[in-house]
């Protein structure tokens, strides 16, 4: 907590807070009192109008997250969207940040990054949403990407990401600037088995690498038709593998053609070799 973030709360006519009681706990450390009102994903928005009647009577209101930075996967970008459109004035004190933290400390390349927030918590939502990244990095994105993700969550996430992006570099921070702060640095695949055995508490944050370079991506999508088409046909092998990776179907389907027929033509060789030598 910065000199700036408190003395920004002691002169706060009105403090929004997420939880009254998590904040009433800030406040007393700092021997700060002020009125404090509980702003959240539920009653923002009908909260604007009364907050922006404050605002225009000259008071200062002071907006603070649970944790981290607000707005950031926390409330308030309604209330601040409504603010400079009112032709209010808006600042920020800066301050402790996870997904900034956790980039830093991650040892991957610090920019261009995406931050992505918290992914979908359901299996078929999230994959959907991590084949939409992926795709974007076939068009051209190259960057760092992070995401928050609730502890119970982690090792599930970890295993879809990989799937879809293979077995790039990446971090697990978690707790960050708490008592318990901890990162862990492997592969995406090697993290998900690592936290699947061992499940995480507190905050946790996911930083990945940027997207591999498309001569090895495509290695990667191989073996995946390699070993899916070991058990399916060229159809299903192909719709399964492009759903998973996020790269077309038409490119994925072309790719298990070109195994398919490898081999085929591979095991005709080995017949005519074999009839030859008897």
């Amino acid at each position: 907590m910065s000199a700036r973030g408190v003395e920004a709360l002691r002169q706060a006519s009105l403090i929004l807070c997420e939880d009254t009681r998590v904040t009433a706990k800030l406040l007393r450390h700092f021997g700060i009192s002020g009125r404090m009102v509980a702003i959240h994903d539920h009653n923002e928005a009908a909260r604007i109008p009364e907050i922006l009647g404050v605002l225009r009577d000259g008071a200062t209101v002071t907006l603070v997250s649970d944790a981290g930075t607000p707005l950031l996967s926390d409330p308030g970008y309604r209330l601040v969207r409504a603010a400079i459109e009112a032709d209010l004035p808006v600042t920020a004190t800066p301050g402790a940040n996870a997904a900034l933290m956790a980039l830093t400390l991650s040892g991957l390349p610090p920019h261009p990054y995406l931050f992505a927030g918290f992914l979908p918590p359901r299996a078929a939502a999230r994959q959907a949403a991590l084949a939409r990244l992926r795709a974007a990095e076939q068009a051209g994105l190259a960057a760092t990407l992070v995401f928050y993700e609730s502890p119970h969550r982690t090792a599930e996430t970890l295993a879809a990401m990989a799937l879809v992006f293979g077995p790039r570099p990446a971090a697990v921070a978690r707790e960050l600037t708490k008592l318990f702060e901890e990162v862990r640095r492997d592969t995406l695949p090697a993290l998900a088995a690592y936290y699947e055995a061992q499940p995480p508490r507190g905050e946790v944050c996911i930083v990945a690498g940027p997207a591999p370079e498309e001569g090895a991506d495509g290695e990667r999508i191989d073996a995946m038709l390699k070993e899916a088409l070991s058990v399916m046909s060229v159809r299903e092998a192909a719709a399964s593998v492009a759903e998973a990776s996020g790269v077309s179907r038409k490119e994925v389907y072309r790719r298990a053609l070109t195994l398919a027929q490898g081999r085929e033509e591979s095991s005709f060789s080995e017949e005519k070799e074999a009839k030859r030598l008897l």
